[in-house]
């Protein structure tokens, strides 16, 4: 029977190998092959090739095919030494990958080379644990739970909306979430405002939804902000934030949210909630989608858009459109999937179907359109008074 080393060797002589300066020439050149790293991720902590991808040798075969389906595509990977890595070129020329080479020498070889290695970010043990359900996904991995962890969201709202998306932002280690709410927790909130329980009646919604979402995850920052959103502390707030997640049922205030996110071009996701019906969309026009304003040019008479006090709300139905927020956001963080740009999604609960529309931008819109009017914020209370002023 042949030993490792007598197998190692047989397989060194089926794949393709390369050395270090060529590696370093192909990355100058505009070829620009697909670098892999198959070391574990307490080794890539000390450094890694640019623009590498880390994908560790025992994962490699599940996951190649979700990084390159292309067979045809030219990767480079390469280990601590060069042996692991020549067992995986093979594994993927088993796989039908036609142009694999193993780095010579590996890491150890391109270090003593001199050549530019990249320090990253990489998860502790403890992050490791908590999210490998994350990590095990090839769509996420652990390259995007970092963008979770370095992302930052803004919740507009700690109310039926509030609740289930920042739960799950909180779950999902989105590393910063930003709340603003200047209410206070009421027992007729508990019935859909999963947020909050009866310990906290009478106290401010920003803090009881600080306590339920550190205590999902310690780990993160949350940055209760206790006031009323206007536009004189709109552009400091967001500011501080990469995504905003409107869940607010006031008309002057969504107006307010959509302007400041167009000027600041920030994404907003965008849900709202009547009875038995939900809506959610995403709105960016820094993507060249439209904003709420291209949707809703002015705001509806009362009589048409009575609140949820007024009305009702079905207590479930907040938790599926909060939960669709929450997907949207972490869409756009980890920059996968399909994002609601362009798209409205309309759910009906005792049917138990969605239905999707699409919006398009207005390029007559007076806030994002080509010849924009508006191009600072205004009374906003004033325009849906005008709106619905009736001679």
């Amino acid at each position: 029977m042949p030993s490792s080393r007598d197998y190692l060797n047989e397989v060194k002589k089926q794949i393709k190998e390369i050395s270090v300066e060529d590696v370093k020439k192909k990355l100058d050149s505009k070829s620009q092959p697909l670098v892999i790293d198959v070391r574990e991720p307490e080794e890539v902590q000390s450094g890694i090739l640019p623009h590498a991808k880390n994908i560790v040798r025992g994962f490699l075969e599940l996951k190649i095919e979700n990084e390159e389906p292309n067979r045809d595509r030219e990767m480079i990977l390469y280990c601590a030494g060069g042996n692991r890595s020549a067992l995986a070129a093979k594994a993927l020329g088993d796989l039908g990958y036609k142009n694999v080479s193993s780095m010579k020498g590996g890491y150890g070889a391109w270090q003593h080379g001199g050549y530019p290695i990249e320090q990253r970010k990489s998860l502790s043990a403890e992050k490791l644990s908590r999210y490998t359900r994350h990590l095990s996904m090839p769509e996420v991995g652990e390259e995007g739970q970092l963008k979770l962890l370095d992302a930052k969201v803004l919740l507009i709202g700690a109310g039926g909306l509030g609740s289930p998306a920042g739960l799950y932002l909180a779950a999902a280690g989105v590393g910063t979430i930003g709340i603003i709410d200047n209410d206070v927790v009421d027992k007729s909130n508990l019935q859909r405002q999963i947020l909050h329980d009866e310990s906290w009646e009478g106290r401010p919604k920003v803090e009881s939804a600080l306590h339920r979402m550190k205590g999902i995850n310690s780990d993160i920052k949350v940055i209760p902000f206790n006031t009323r959103l206007d536009r004189t502390n709109v552009r400091e707030i967001f500011s501080q934030f990469d995504i905003v997640v409107n869940g607010c049922d006031n008309f002057a205030t969504r107006y307010l949210i959509n302007d400041a996110c167009v000027f600041l071009k920030k994404p907003l996701v965008d849900g709202s909630i009547f009875r038995f019906e939900g809506q959610i969309t995403v709105f960016d026009s820094s993507k060249s989608g439209p904003c709420y304003r291209c949707l809703y040019p002015a705001p509806p008479p009362p009589e048409m858009a009575p609140s949820c006090q007024e009305a009702g709300v079905f207590g479930v139905l907040p938790g599926i459109i909060g939960s669709l927020q929450a997907v949207e956001a972490i869409k756009i963080i980890l920059q996968k999937g399909e994002v609601l740009i362009g798209k409205l999604i309309l759910y009906d609960a005792l049917k138990q179907k969605f239905r999707e529309l699409k919006i398009r931008r207005d390029k007559a819109c007076p806030v994002c359109g080509d010849h924009p009017t508006i191009k600072e914020l205004i009374d906003y209370e004033w325009f849906c008074s005008m709106a619905n002023k009736h001679d």
